[in-house]
């Protein structure tokens, strides 16, 4: 099973280089890495391009957002399964050896693996790191993003069937594919923690942009209004966006978005429809 490496590059000349080496140092060998750089205006490229090795491959893109850089990776790429690691992130040695095997031994079409979460140089024990979910985990992938993009690995026919990343998003992106993929199919997953995430740095997205659930309740909306939902899952999905609703109106509230405030709430009162 060969599979191709996808990392999305913006300004990350001080970290790319040890994403890089956490997936050449792999346990499992039979893979191309394939390194997207989203309009760098640093040093970044020169980084990537100072490694020899084969099986990488650089592209240059203009600055269009994560999902734009993923997505050309996921073209570019040349075989039938795809993994994706952010710029920040690092695999441990025998990440990619551990999912190929389950994926290779088993009727699933996408896996993904526990992590740790490291700060300030110390591991710290981060809500989305203490509980997974594996098998048909549609419900719980409503609730949060549990799920990180860097410990996936999953069929590129499964990824292209699910329309690939969102580019209208800016974050939760990876949210709104999760919810789609587990909508129609089971998940599996390893327990072990086989990536370190990184967090605390300023250019992270998930800091940079207030109320990330105005982003779900769009994913949400979205898959609600598809067609794709039995009657339980469409149960399921208008709870949680009523809740969600309920909790971005009262931080606009809290916050004098007045406008924002009266825009979700009425989406409550448009959301579609339950069909019986």
């Amino acid at each position: 099973m060969s599979v191709s490496v996808i990392i999305p590059l913006y300004n990350r000349q001080n970290l790319i280089a040890r994403a890089i080496d956490s997936v050449l140092c792999q346990d499992y060998h039979d893979f191309e890495l394939i390194v997207v750089d989203d309009g760098s205006d640093d040093n970044a490229g020169c980084v990537v391009k100072a490694f020899s090795d084969d099986r990488i491959r650089y592209v240059r893109q203009d600055n269009r957002g994560v999902s734009s850089a993923r997505n050309h990776g996921v073209k570019l790429s040349k075989y039938d399964y795809i993994a994706f690691l952010d710029s920040d992130d690092e695999w441990l040695p025998r990440k990619l050896a551990q999912q190929v095997s389950l994926l290779a031994d088993s009727a699933r079409r996408i896996c993904y693996t526990g992590e740790s979460w490291i700060r300030n140089g110390r591991e710290f024990n981060h809500k989305k790191s203490l509980k997974k979910f594996s098998g048909k985990i549609f419900k719980e992938c409503l609730a949060d993003c549990f799920i990180g993009c860097s410990t996936v690995l999953m069929e590129k026919s499964l990824f292209w069937e699910m329309g690939g990343f969102d580019e209208t998003l800016p974050v939760c992106e990876d949210y709104d594919l999760w919810l789609k993929i587990s909508s129609r199919y089971p998940v599996s997953l390893i327990n072990d923690r086989l990536i370190r995430k990184y967090g605390g740095h300023k250019d992270q997205l998930s800091t940079k942009i207030w109320g990330l659930d105005r982003f779900r309740l769009r994913s949400i909306y979205n898959i609600m209004s598809s067609g794709r939902l039995n009657f339980d899952q469409m149960s399921e999905a208008r709870r949680v966006f009523i809740k969600k609703t309920l909790i971005v109106a009262g931080g606009s509230l809290k916050h004098g978005r007045y406008k924002e405030f009266a825009y979700y709430l009425s989406l409550l009162k448009t959301q579609p429809a339950l069909e019986i």
